[in-house]
């Protein structure tokens, strides 16, 4: 069991920048960074996997870094560049022991089994 707690969310204005943090209770083998806007289903933002590889939705890329603090149990997402279109509750999601090498595989909604609670982004034009 993990628990994951993300913090960092807030209102931005178009163009503006925001960095979410996760931190976890204990040492993951991966990680993942999902966002569900009102009315719509949850998708599959970043992932990070066990060697530091990073996968990303078409969305997002150029605009977001997903990183990783070992040291610290801490997942982090950049988000530069923000868009009204990436308001939404981000959820950062862990697995405990899978290396996680499945490239978009791993952005699908049921493929990590840890969540957290989530923090909610809102951008403003």
């Amino acid at each position: 069991q993990v628990q994951l707690v993300e913090s960092g969310g807030g209102s931005v204005q178009v163009g503006g920048s925001l960095r979410l943090s996760c931190a976890a209770s204990r040492g993951t083998s991966c990680n993942g960074w999902f966002r569900q806007a009102p009315g719509k289903q949850r998708e599959g933002v970043a992932s990070i996997d066990s060697y530091a590889n990073t996968t990303y939705a078409d969305s997002v890329k150029g605009r977001f870094t997903i990183s990783k603090d070992i040291a610290k149990n801490t997942l982090y997402l950049q988000m530069n560049s923000l868009k009204p279109e990436d308001t939404a509750m981000y959820y950062c999601a862990a697995d405990l022991f899978r290396s996680c090498r499945g490239g978009d595989r791993t952005l699908t909604s049921n493929y990590f089994p840890y969540w957290g609670q989530g923090t909610q982004v809102t951008v403003s034009s």
